[in-house]
């Protein structure tokens, strides 16, 4: 997701559930929808709504959770996956169209598909003639060497995600281009730049999702010359339609157009309105007053509106028509950290997951429009998954309090413990499904302590496994959507032990398994995904063996747009209304 981590959040999306068909059925929704899209609602889940190519206008933008980055190696937040397609390009990129399409990839500054050679070890891409950076300057090869060197630069450039410094670092322990030795910055030996227009990608090792790698903001080019660090998030180097005007943290970011942006070279995007503005809220009722009065466009964040603006739309057929509710991609839940005790035995874990009544934290987040209630860590439409797979029978929907009591008497805990709750503070529904959950555990004896922290530091509060243990967080809310359509594309980033970071971190319970590690490595060596497949299925089976999550809901959410919005549709590969093509109407 986001990541496909949505401030989550992924996103976090990065990227890519087709879940519209893939966590169908037919079987309607306690709000009347099915899971191929309520025929009253727009229609946005499964086709393109209010068709035009008509330039011009303000597209306004709001969203209660500020980016986590701009900076296209640091950006992690679903949501700000989907932003940055107005601004920045990568060699391959998810096709602006609805449905099963919108999670293929396409080339988008790449020239075609990438030469595979050296036994699926070697890629080879080209490059477009005729891209340009908004100073005009060309686009080359060895600009997106240097923006994947940046990602190896963890100690400047945290946050974002690290996969390709697992595939292409091969034990030269690159540091990075700030500490690279080379005069021209271009340490990095995995990555061949024999030309200006081609890039040569050695892996360490056969990965069919490298291509899934190369879609993602990490992978997109930067100018060495205009790097300014940390502080490159400020304001990047646009390639897309537009570029960054504003900035201000905590407020938002003006966008206007890229005048050395060429529509010829560009399928995905269509650069309809003239500016783009996005504003970060303190008041999401508010937002969602001004978006039912058409006073603003969009909620961008994606995690739709709150309960007082659900209840209205759902009453009222002219705001439902503009309303979807689609699944997002995301599982919500909370993450129990083994270095804070008694989360070390698996007992205390255990005991909270039965004591949880899993109805009364759907309805935390808004009822059935909320989602389906979570079994297990694999999302319906993510290869390997089986929604029916539910260990801990949390799909009854009730808490089990005798299996709860017999877990913390197992754990040495009889008469309970206390803890505390880490959860965003501009998040409600994470906020009550915390509030839920303290209240479930009280009834048997375990005192828990919210502790709301500002949800745009996440990355370095929860993300830090030094400050999870200082302030004592044995449970965390937290939520999660694929970085790429694949069983290592979600679970990798909240299992694989070497994805554990001192900051960013999302690997929240520090499991560092040989085994499942192991099952990583088996499953990116698969000729295909479909071969693949079954082992990220088994990750999951260990993972909820081992008690280290409790899941919430497969995520949906109820999402409203102004209905001047035009070329409206949900990108499978975000799970969200996207941006790469929206316009203004009158």
């Amino acid at each position: 997701m986001i990541r496909r981590k949505q401030a989550l959040a992924i996103t976090a999306v990065i990227a890519a559930l087709s879940l519209t068909a893939a966590c169908g059925g037919n079987d309607k929704k306690a709000d009347g929808s099915d899971d191929k899209g309520d025929k009253g609602y727009s229609g946005a889940t499964a086709s393109l709504v209010n068709a035009s190519d008509a330039k011009g206008g303000e597209l306004k933008l709001w969203s209660p959770q500020d980016v986590d980055f701009l900076d296209p190696a640091r950006a992690y937040y679903g949501f700000v996956w989907n932003l940055q397609r107005l601004y920045i390009r990568q060699l391959y990129a998810y096709d602006s169209k609805p449905g099963a399409a919108g999670t293929k990839l396409v080339p988008d500054l790449a020239a075609g598909e990438p030469v595979l050679s050296n036994d699926g070890k070697t890629y080879t891409v080209k490059i477009k003639d005729g891209v340009k950076f908004e100073d005009g300057s060309p686009i080359t090869a060895k600009d997106f060497k240097y923006g994947i060197e940046r990602v190896f630069a963890q100690d400047v450039l945290s946050g974002g995600p690290t996969y390709l410094i697992d595939l292409l670092d091969q034990g030269q322990k690159y540091p990075g281009p700030y500490k690279d030795t080379d005069p021209n910055k271009m340490g990095l030996k995995s990555v061949e730049t024999p030309d200006d227009h081609t890039i040569v990608f050695n892996l360490a090792s056969a990965n069919s999702d490298f291509k899934y790698l190369l879609a993602m903001p990490s992978s997109s080019p930067v100018p060495a010359g205009k790097d300014e660090g940390a502080s490159y998030t400020n304001k990047p180097v646009a390639t897309g339609p537009y570029k960054v005007e504003s900035f201000a943290s905590g407020k938002g970011a003006t966008f206007v157009r890229n005048e050395n942006w060429d529509q010829a070279t560009d399928t995905i995007r269509k650069g309809l309105p003239d500016k783009v503005t996005f504003t970060v809220t303190t008041n999401p009722d508010d937002m969602d007053q001004r978006l039912l009065s058409g006073d603003i466009d969009l909620a961008v964040d994606g995690t739709g509106v709150q309960q007082a603006a659900k209840n209205k739309i759902l009453k009222d057929a002219n705001l439902k028509k503009n309303a979807d509710n689609p699944y997002t991609g995301y599982i919500r839940y909370f993450a129990f950290p083994q270095t804070v005790a008694p989360f070390d035995n698996i007992e205390c874990r255990k005991a909270v997951i039965y004591a949880a009544d899993p109805k009364s934290l759907q309805n935390a987040r808004g009822g059935p429009t909320s989602g389906d209630l979570g079994a297990n860590m694999l999302p319906p439409g993510i290869p390997g998954s089986d929604k029916k797979y539910d260990p801990f029978n949390l799909t009854s929907g009730k808490p089990q309090l005798d299996k709860a009591k017999a877990a913390l008497k197992a754990c040495g805990k009889p008469d309970g413990f206390e803890t505390t709750i880490a959860v965003r503070n501009n998040r409600a529904p994470e906020v009550k499904s915390a509030e839920s959950l303290q209240a479930a555990l009280a009834k048997i004896g375990v005192k828990a302590t919210i502790d709301q922290y500002d949800g745009k530091l996440s990355s370095s509060t929860i993300g830090s496994p030094e400050n999870v243990k200082k302030k004592n967080y044995g449970i965390i809310v937290m939520g999660w959507g694929a970085d790429y359509n694949s069983g290592s594309g979600f679970l990798q980033p909240l299992v694989d032990g070497s994805f554990i970071l001192p900051n960013g971190n999302n690997n929240y319970t520090e499991v560092n398994d040989p085994e499942i590690n192991g099952l990583f490595k088996t499953a990116a060596a698969a000729a295909t995904p479909e071969a693949a497949a079954p082992f990220y299925g088994q990750i999951n089976q260990k993972v909820m063996e081992k008690a280290l999550y409790l899941p919430i809901n497969f995520d949906k959410a109820l999402i409203y747009h102004n209905p001047r919005l035009t070329n409206v549709y949900f990108n499978d590969s975000m799970g969200r209304i996207d941006l790469a093509v929206l316009g203004v109407g009158k």
